[in-house]
């Protein structure tokens, strides 16, 4: 369920001139409440943070009762808007630093993002995949991570809730939710305009304003621009990548009578106009020799961090906007939601898909068009003195479009017949095998010039109708002073219908392989015999092959596996058969729609044993629905194959993969504990997680393996403190352990790797801050902050648990490893420090120079298999060194 709007701020409505004010108690209170994205969140869902904090305590009602975030019985992880300003946090990607259970990963274009919860999380590269992380802006569920990049304008808390949340947010949240929340118009006029600038020629501007219309109507207004070179020079193109360039504007209304319904209307609109990602050559192979050979240039492994080369800038465009409008009214002690949301996304794209200054790949481009539709009715009510009661439902409609285009370049053939020339000791060439085919086929001229052709390759069209709706509830039941029982469920149906468009022209991913070596098997024995028979023509006829076998049968099988040993030479080219023909979806075997049903659970007991502290048990089930592969590398299933071929439907050279993967669901198992002793807090929760069917989505070197993974799992702990030694000093430290494993995951790209460690997933997550506010007389202050992230040195693979050694050209595995081996390369520290220091003049205008990663920590993000090249690796890199100046005024 696509809900965040429990966790939105009501109950004291914000002060107007005149009517009655609204009263506080003696400490300071703002509701979280029913206004987000979703009914599902009112009763005992994931806490949200509130906009004060006094003595140490942060306030939040997500079970519709005043309660501080250590005493709500959820693993929640809140980062205010304070903490995003001292750590100069521009986007969702850099909340990694603070939250050390969220790992977020920027791919080949800005548009692809991975966010990853306790090391669970999918749904980059693919427009068909949802992710298993949802994540919700003012309560509004941004379905596709090109929707999901947000600079942070008057962003007012972000919350991370970890494990799986079904219940109250459907089928978007197997993994977890991360919830942005922006202020809301304000009924007295203000504002704040910050203009920040740094190293590579980085500009930040950003404002919001906010004022009142009459008594009971406000608005406001936020806008900002994010610019930056790119920190990676571009040996080829003279150009830069990994640039910034980004703009938002966003506009709210919101009308709060005493009496009647409460609106709040807000409408955004944003552009991104970038050149990412970044990748470099982490192992060459003879592949990297055939592209110097053909004049490409590609970093030297030695030395990663320096140029990149590519023969065109990528291109990176995405268009957002939407509105959402969200009414809250109160009948007869009945709190009732309606939130209504549209929203639009396009995101163009086009990269030099092989990362060299050769023209192998010319495009690699798609125009994914995506619409969303959401409506979610949410009603809470208080039972009594002990039971608080939720229900609701949800709709959610979505169409996506793509179009796209995966090309050859000028220079693919010269590098496919050196790698053909090299794989054959030189007695192969591209021409060669264009007249041998072609005479093979009656036509020697045939194929001459076809293969590897510029501008041959594959056009690419695909479309997804999305249609889902859940209907959901959740009680709270005090059966103690100081006990109470939650439960909850969720049922989701999720229809989805697709097709797919997509046509090859290349011409030597068409042949068939292993027809053609029968045939030139054939043709060489009767050739080779007709000349040891000093046969007219040279050929040797079928009778006369006949009668030389049973003459000679010794010279007759040297002959024939001599011819066959040449031959066999042949089959080696499949790993250059990149786009065979395509089998399009909806066919007479496939009917390309999946239809989905579920019912998820949630089960806690919360005791409050002081005032202090408290503990929790829970068991929750998470949901998310199938995905299908919007990809050149959908294909059906193994299990069709044969229905496929009975319908006359193969293609030539067809594979077999996956056009959708089935459902994730999820479990999860949680003990907890949350204390509050004024000048110190405390949360621990240990947890083992599960999911059944992960959706696994692997890059292979060519394109991506849509599979589920039999089962996934992960235990841990973990941590977050704080304490305030004196008034002026705050430390913090949060920590997070997990051990995830592939129980199961027998049809993996390569083979059973079942008991494997996944990839990627650090053991240890840490991250520790200091802040220190120092008055120094009048209404100034000196700020300082520190924060340092680690994560413990892990193995650096798209998705595999081990560094794999493969053929240059077959991509055959010559040797496989699992573990964790210091003679191993490709591993991942993180070890980042970032730091500001604040002159506070006054309460409205500040002074500030920061600085992110200040020890310039580089490492690889993400490694995979290089693109048209067996036998090298590839890698994205973080983002170096980067400091500034900023001034923030407010009035």
């Amino acid at each position: 369920m696509n809900q965040t709007s429990a966790l939105r701020v009501q109950g004291a409505l914000p002060a107007r001139k005149a009517k009655t004010p609204v009263s506080f108690s003696t400490r300071r209170r703002i509701v979280l409440a029913a206004g987000g994205a979703g009914l599902a969140m009112a009763l005992a869902a994931p806490a949200m943070a509130a906009e004060d904090q006094v003595n140490n305590e942060i306030v939040v009602t997500a079970t519709k009762r005043e309660q501080t975030l250590q005493q709500v019985p959820v693993a929640v992880t809140v980062t205010t808007a304070d903490v995003i300003n001292r750590a100069k946090i521009r986007d969702i990607k850099d909340l990694t630093s603070v939250v050390p259970s969220l790992r977020v990963s920027e791919h080949q274009s800005s548009a692809q993002t991975d966010f990853l919860i306790r090391g669970f999380g999918n749904g980059a590269n693919n427009a068909g995949i949802e992710p298993s992380v949802g994540v919700f802006i003012d309560g509004v569920y941004r379905s596709r991570s090109a929707a999901q990049i947000a600079d942070f304008p008057d962003v007012k808390r972000v919350e991370v809730l970890r494990g799986p949340q079904s219940t109250l947010f459907g089928k978007n949240a197997s993994a977890g939710v991360v919830s942005i929340s922006t202020m809301e118009p304000q009924f007295k006029p203000g504002g704040s305009a910050e203009v920040s600038y740094g190293n590579y020629n980085a500009l930040v501007v950003k404002g919001m304003y906010t004022t009142p219309l009459s008594d009971t109507v406000a608005v406001s207004v936020a806008g900002g621009y994010n610019r930056r070179d790119g920190f990676a020079h571009d040996g080829a193109t003279g150009s830069s990548t990994n640039n910034r360039n980004r703009w938002f504007a966003r506009g709210q209304l919101l009308w709060a009578p005493d009496n009647g319904p409460r609106v709040r209307i807000i409408a955004d609109y944003s552009q991104i106009n970038e050149t990412c990602c970044a990748v470099v050559n982490l192992l060459s192979s003879s592949s990297t020799a055939a592209i110097q050979a053909v004049g490409g240039k590609v970093n030297p492994p030695s030395n990663p961090y320096g140029d990149v080369y590519n023969n065109f800038p990528s291109t990176n465009r995405i268009r957002d906007y939407g509105f959402s409008a969200q009414i809250d009214h109160e009948i007869h002690g009945v709190k009732l939601t309606s939130i209504t949301a549209y929203r639009h996304n396009t995101n163009y794209n086009n990269q030099d898909s092989d990362f060299t200054s050769a023209d192998l790949l010319g495009q690699n481009s798609a125009n994914v068009r995506i619409n969303t539709f959401t409506q979610e009715l949410r009603a809470t009510a208080k039972l009594g003195e002990r039971v608080n009661l939720l229900l609701g439902a949800y709709y959610f409609n979505e169409k996506i479009n793509q179009t796209g285009a995966l090309l050859y370049g000028s220079q693919m053939r010269s590098y496919a017949d050196l790698l053909i020339r090299g794989a054959s000791a030189n007695t192969l060439n591209v021409a060669s095998l264009e007249g041998t085919f072609g005479t093979l086929q009656g036509n020697p001229a045939k194929y001459t010039g076809q293969f590897f052709k510029q501008g041959t390759g594959l056009s690419e069209a695909y479309h997804l109708a999305n249609e889902a709706i859940s209907i959901f509830g959740q009680m709270d039941w005090k059966i103690a002073p100081r006990v109470t029982l939650t439960g909850g469920l969720n049922y989701t149906r999720d229809n989805k219908h697709y097709s797919t468009g997509v046509v090859s022209s290349d011409v030597f991913s068409g042949i068939d392989l292993n027809a053609m070596r029968t045939a030139a098997t054939n043709a060489g024995i009767a050739q080779t015999i007709g000349g040891l028979l000093s046969v007219p023509g040279g050929f040797a006829s079928p009778a006369q092959i006949a009668a030389f076998a049973g003459a000679n049968p010794t010279a007759y099988n040297s002959v024939v596996t001599g011819v066959s040993n040449q031959t066999a030479q042949l089959l080696a080219l499949r790993a250059l058969q990149f786009m065979p023909p395509f089998l399009n979806v909806p066919n007479a075997v496939e009917p390309g729609r999946t239809n989905d049903g579920n019912l998820s659970f949630t089960a806690r007991v919360a005791y409050e044993a002081s005032k202090h502290m408290n503990f929790y048990a829970s068991i929750g089930t998470g949901f998310k629905a199938s995905s299908i592969n919007l990809s050149r590398d959908s294909r059906p299933a193994l299990s069709d194959a044969a229905a496929i071929a009975a319908s006359g439907l193969a293609t030539t050279n067809l594979r077999y993969g996956g056009r959708f993967a089935r459902p994730e669901k999820s479990t999860v198992y949680e003990v907890g504990m949350k204390a509050n002793w004024s000048v110190a807090t405390l949360n621990f929760a240990a947890f083992y997680q599960s999911i059944k069917d992960f959706q696994s989505n692997i890059f292979t070197g060519i394109g991506f393996d849509l599979l589920n993974a039999d089962k996934e799992s992960v235990y841990g702990f973990e941590f977050e403190g704080s304490v305030r030694p004196t008034s002026e000093l705050t430390l913090a430290a949060a920590v997070t352990y997990l051990v995830p494993k592939y129980n199961r995951f027998t049809n993996s790209s390569f083979g059973d790797i079942s008991g494997a460690r996944p990839a990627g997933i650090a053991p240890i997550s840490t991250t520790m801050s200091a802040t220190w506010d120092k008055p120094i007389g009048g209404e100034q202050h000196i700020i300082l902050r520190g924060n340092w992230h680690y994560e413990s040195p892990v193995q650096n693979q798209d998705g595999m648990p081990g560094f794999i050694t493969k053929n240059p050209l077959t991509g055959a595995i010559i040797s496989y490893q699992t573990g964790l081996d210091a003679a191993r390369p490709f591993k991942r520290t993180v070890s980042e420090i970032d730091a500001s220091a604040t002159w506070q003049l006054s309460k409205k205008f500040e002074l500030s120079v920061w600085g992110r990663n200040l020890t310039d920590n580089r490492y690889i993000t993400v490694i995979f298999d290089s693109p048209a090249q067996s036998g090298s690796i590839s890698g994205y890199v973080n983002t170096p060194r980067t400091f500034g100046l900023a001034a923030l005024a407010k009035f």
